[in-house]
């Protein structure tokens, strides 16, 4: 199986022994605590996971600028985007001390983490733009990433970390939610070697169907890891639990028993575009795919990212960086002439009128009145599902 990232073995900091954790859990009632942010709680999760191997704990500010600027720590790991922990203040807090970290996404705050701090560095409001401008490609605030980026707080903490709990993706997702140990065991039992992994947001149409079955075909691949984030999205994108019943119907039905196998990873998306799709396939590598797919507008939001930015940015990686390999695909839909799903790429004799089109906001209409997409563009079981989600929405 595909060596781990920047490592032979894993560096997974859940504490998984019940006695150590139970200790730890008791010390930390006597220690400094503080509610870190979102992004910083779902650092944490990537990093008990092992999807953020070989890190052992939260960047320094200047780790943070090195990746920002060329997706490299100052130490030389190849990484392209910041894993930080940003508070406000730094009262009251030292190097070498021993801080608790509680849950902001859990009802109570329970105690997340346990962290011994090394840097506390505070970044000006250059710095943070300058950072955002390189991850993000803007500043602009409208942009959900960039606005969440530049609107923590301007101190870093670094230092490594022990994780004593994967917050509420363990408990709201227990079907779903796998460690990226979890799936190279799965991967390994299974019996496969050459591993397909999809990425996504979304519940999956026709069209995405339709990409994995095409990436597993042509990379005459052993399965396909569909893994979805089940982390904080921006307004308006269908919850986690709705996508998956989605997904996992989907497969159910429309899939080989045993080619799929339907996961998910405790992250908040970053709308980062590129450098996303570059963070995607490393954690992707490191939970054992051999191939990520990566489509048009991968990990995008709005205009911000040409179409096919997340494919190029691979072609300017250093060589042997990522072992994992990509598979370049297209945007794809039903053509009409054909009666398949096709990337469009390869249908030159096509004009759009040929295939079967919807964007996102005739697509939520007709959900929210009822009406099935054609089934040339959604599986009626997963419409059904979607249906009744902007059924009781409304």
């Amino acid at each position: 199986m595909i060596n781990p990232h920047g490592s032979q073995e894993f560096n997974t900091l859940y504490i998984s022994d019940d006695t150590e954790r139970a200790q730890l859990i008791a010390e930390a009632t006597s220690l400094r605590n503080i509610i870190v942010d979102s992004a910083a709680a779902s650092n944490a999760v990537m990093l008990a996971s092992g999807y953020f191997n070989p890190l052992t704990g939260y960047m320094s500010l200047a780790d943070c600028l090195s990746v920002s600027k060329s997706m490299t720590t100052a130490a030389g790991l190849f990484w392209p985007t910041p894993v930080a922990n940003r508070v406000n203040s730094a009262d009251g807090l030292s190097i070498d001390q021993q801080i608790a970290l509680k849950d902001p996404n859990v009802e109570g705050n329970p105690l997340l983490a346990i962290m011994t701090i090394s840097s506390i560095d505070e970044a000006s409001d250059t710095q943070i733009s300058t950072m955002a401008e390189q991850i993000f490609g803007t500043t602009d605030r409208q942009h959900p990433g960039a606005k969440t980026f530049m609107e923590a707080g301007n101190v870093f903490l670094g230092g490594d970390i022990q994780v004593l709990n994967y917050s509420y993706f363990e408990t709201d997702f227990p079907d779903t939610f796998r460690t990226a140990t979890q799936i190279r065991e799965q991967i390994s039992a299974n019996g496969w070697q050459k591993v397909v992994a999809f990425q996504t947001r979304n519940p999956m149409h026709l069209a995405h169907e339709e990409l994995c079955r095409i990436a597993m075909e042509r990379l005459d691949a052993d399965g396909c890891v569909i893994h979805m984030l089940l982390g904080q999205l921006k307004s308006g994108d269908i919850p986690a639990d709705v996508r998956d019943a989605c997904i996992r119907k989907m497969a159910e039905v429309y899939f080989p028993a045993n080619s799929v196998m339907v996961t998910g990873y405790g992250f908040d998306m970053l709308y980062a575009g590129p450098r996303e799709a570059v963070l995607h396939a490393v954690f992707r590598q490191n939970m054992g795919a051999s191939h990520l797919i990566v489509g048009r507008d991968h990990a995008g939001v709005g205009d911000y990212y040409g179409a096919f930015d997340a494919q190029t940015i691979f072609d300017t990686l250093p060589e042997g960086v990522l072992d994992i390999e990509i598979f370049k695909a297209d945007h794809t839909a039903w053509s009409k002439k054909l009666n398949k799903v096709v990337m469009m790429r390869e249908a030159p004799d096509h004009e759009k009128d040929d295939f079967v089109l919807l964007s996102g906001t005739r697509v939520r209409e007709m959900l929210s009145e009822g009406i099935a997409p054609p089934p040339e563009f959604s599986r009626p079981e997963v419409a059904k599902i979607l249906i009744d989600h902007y059924q009781i929405q409304a």
